[in-house]
């Protein structure tokens, strides 16, 4: 069994934006082994992001060897987003 899943402290800030821009946004954080933690659809586009505390310092912003792997197998589009402006950014390229 999983144990719950450890949300960066910019997430609900970051779901809270990508909602009123206008996308719908799942949070999948606790679906683990690498799996990003926010599948969000705009326009008919779905894109999976992983979010990471941009307030941390670099070293704790990596990406886990779980999702390094699974990023690397992933053939569709997946983001790595550090904040509300980043988040917005990649919503408003869809």
């Amino acid at each position: 069994m999983r144990r719950a899943a450890n949300l960066d402290s910019n997430q609900p800030d970051i779901v809270d934006a990508l909602r009123k821009a206008g996308a719908s946004v799942t949070s999948t954080a606790g679906v683990g082994n690498g799996f990003p933690d926010l599948a969000v659809g705009v326009r008919g586009v779905t894109v999976l992001m992983e979010v990471k505390d941009g307030s941390k310092p670099p070293s704790h912003r990596k990406l886990t060897s779980p999702e390094r792997e699974w990023h690397g197998a992933w053939r569709g589009s997946v983001f790595v987003v550090e904040s509300v402006e980043q988040a917005l950014k990649i919503l408003s390229t869809l």
